[in-house]
């Protein structure tokens, strides 16, 4: 852990935290409330960044919504965690997800534009994450999130995920497409789309 402050937000107080690892891409925040130590299993959500979606309010994605959606969450739950994480465009970068936008506004979706780019379609690792929730105490979590892969990687590197709760905020109409590709080509776990 590199510090520690408080951080007030409109879903609550919560603690951020630091982390740097050994790799360029090692590094993330986590934002924890309620004590971790009391709980069994805390509400945590293992959030990519997204500049486009989570900063600029893009609507190519459901990342802010996700992101919205688990702040709330987890300022009602007893205790809970959200890292926030460097893997932006799933782990391809900025300008990658860029050049994916570019072939996703020629017909792509968005697993053809990442393959065509030379990387996966998912490229994320989640490692990290989980060395972190360790460090937080957190080795049993209720884990927000769709995305199946996530699931696995984080029980792979030693953390129990005693529940998968479903993070789906409202479709927008714009997003639709792309929530499909995912449940479609990546097995997310989405109803309704």
């Amino acid at each position: 852990m590199v510090a520690h402050a408080g951080l007030p937000t409109r879903y609550g107080r919560f603690t951020i935290y630091g982390f740097e690892g050994r790799g360029p891409q090692e590094e993330a925040v986590a934002l924890v409330r309620g004590n971790l130590k009391g709980t069994t299993a805390p509400l945590v959500r293992v959030h990519s960044q997204c500049l486009t979606g989570d900063v600029l309010t893009s609507l190519r994605c459901d990342c802010r919504a996700q992101l919205e959606l688990s702040l709330k969450e987890i300022g009602r739950a007893p205790s809970g965690i959200l890292l926030y994480l460097p893997q932006e465009g799933r782990g391809i970068g900025l300008m990658n997800k860029l050049r994916a936008y570019e072939l996703q506004d020629g017909g792509m979706d968005t697993v053809e534009a990442n393959e065509k780019l030379g990387f996966a379609a998912d490229a994320r690792d989640y490692d990290f994450s989980a060395q972190i929730l360790k460090k937080l105490g957190a080795m049993k979590i209720r884990l927000l999130s769709n995305n199946p892969e996530k699931v696995r990687q984080l029980e792979t590197s030693g953390i129990q995920v005693v529940e998968r709760v479903p993070c789906q905020p409202r479709v927008s109409k714009t997003s639709r497409e792309y929530l499909k590709t995912k449940k479609r080509k990546m097995g997310h776990l989405l109803k309704g789309v």
